[in-house]
């Protein structure tokens, strides 16, 4: 019985509400066909580690279905984002002992793929030097000053790298075991 129902549903369009973007990386993910660090999935959302990290643990957020626009959302994607972004970010601020994150969503301006995705950055410390290195203007003959805020998004915004594999499976597994 079971075969028939599914056979009865292979090849057949999907409705207009599942919106895909064959091209779309984050539709890809979605489908299978890419390959992603997965973190938290329901029927409508899924949140999986950002490749290109501004620092370790860096999360996306997204909707299943593609959406371009965040004020296009049905309520019930809107409302299963929220959930999800609590949720991870929960269960990440426990993994990385560290209560600062960034959430931010962007909207056309600044959104680098054009699929709703929030962003959860665990935030660096203020105050601190533990980035600093010997280009860092915060340190200087080999005295270590505490980083301004505006010093710290400078040299977050020149680290950025690829998420490395090794990496990614220790901060995964973290996170994903405290949500």
């Amino acid at each position: 019985m079971t075969s028939f129902i599914i056979k009865a549903h292979e090849n057949r369009p999907l409705p207009e509400a599942w919106k895909v973007d064959p091209d779309c990386p984050f539709c890809r993910i979605v489908r299978g066909e890419a390959p992603a660090f997965r973190l938290y999935e329901n029927d409508l959302v899924a949140a999986f580690l950002d490749i290109h990290p501004l620092r370790p643990g860096h999360a996306l957020v997204i909707p299943k279905t593609h959406y371009s626009r965040v004020s296009e959302l049905p309520p019930e994607f809107s409302a299963a984002l929220g959930v999800a972004v609590s949720t991870v970010a929960h269960a990440m601020t426990e993994a990385l002992h560290n209560t600062a994150l960034n959430v931010v969503c962007n909207q056309e301006y600044a959104q680098a793929v054009p699929h709703v995705h929030y962003h959860i950055i665990p935030a660096p410390r203020a105050g601190s030097s533990e980035s600093a290195t010997p280009s860092n203007p915060a340190k200087v003959d080999h005295i270590v000053q505490p980083l301004t805020y505006k010093e710290m998004h400078k040299m977050e915004f020149e680290s950025r790298t690829l998420l490395h594999e090794e990496e990614a499976v220790v901060l995964a597994e973290k996170i994903r075991a405290r949500l």
